[in-house]
């Protein structure tokens, strides 16, 4: 069921965000509902892998700031990842 809701708000306000909000190609009303509707998922409870993610994340970065981490240039990981699609190749050539 939808729910219908009015609020006071500057004209000034209102203009500029219309303005902003068909700059997007949606009108004020649009805009207004996906912002309440995102406010609404960031009170959604996090699955048990955006929990795992968030806290991996949380640990690099933690690693990052401490001095602890290791940095692999992109010519590095793009040679070790040749190596290894070779590999699987291989394995699976016939």
């Amino acid at each position: 069921m939808d729910t219908k809701f009015h609020f006071r708000l500057d004209e000034n306000v209102k203009m500029r965000a219309q303005k902003a909000a068909e700059a997007r190609g949606k009108t004020l009303s649009e805009a207004c509902r996906d912002f309440a509707e995102q406010l609404a998922r960031e009170v959604e409870p996090l699955s048990q892998h955006e929990k795992w993610l968030k806290k991996q994340v949380e640990l690099a970065v933690a690693k990052a700031n401490s001095g602890d981490g290791r940095f692999t240039s992109n010519e590095e990981v793009k040679r070790v990842m040749a190596s290894r699609k070779d590999e699987i190749r291989a394995k699976y050539k016939r």
